[in-house]
């Protein structure tokens, strides 16, 4: 399992695109497309040391920057609902409401797996204040891949000597 593993690993983080790398995946992955940042961060991280902070706060970035583009998302398609209909469209789903009561703080949750994403659209569509959304997001993701990519460097431990 260990030569598997490592294989894998210099295939996510190779050390001359390794940040740019995991830039790009995390903004990507921050979008609706089903993708998951983890494993390249944790790869450049296993791989290199001491890119631990580098590697979190470039991935946080990525991601937040792409909740911003989800939020924007949101945002379009309400404003384009809003066109086609010629009327606003009355939010009564519970989620909607919640959503609405909590504000930009539900942002904070962005970090969730499957869920995160399209709450960055919804907060778009609710029209909530963009820069507030953006910060929460930033801080909800943030400590998603501090403690995600702490968590798998301990539960990996010594399995790949670079």
């Amino acid at each position: 399992m260990e030569a598997w593993l490592h294989h894998l690993l210099a295939l996510l983080a190779p050390p001359k695109f390794g940040l740019s790398t995991v830039f790009v995946v995390a903004f990507i992955s921050a979008t609706l497309l089903p993708m998951g940042s983890e494993p390249a961060v944790f790869g450049l991280v296993k791989l290199n040391p001491q890119l631990f902070w580098a590697a979190v706060f470039v991935a946080t970035a990525g991601n937040t920057l792409g909740g911003a583009v989800t939020w924007w998302m949101g945002y379009g398609a309400h404003e384009a609902f809003d066109k086609i209909t010629h009327h606003e469209h009355p939010a009564k789903a519970r989620a909607l409401v919640w959503l609405q009561q909590f504000g930009p703080r539900a942002c904070l949750m962005s970090w969730l797996p499957v869920l995160g994403d399209p709450l960055c659209g919804v907060a778009g569509w609710l029209k909530l204040d963009f820069w507030p959304c953006v910060v929460y997001m930033a801080i909800g993701k943030f400590f998603r891949y501090l403690v995600m990519t702490a968590g798998l460097l301990w539960f990996f431990r010594g399995t790949v000597h670079p």
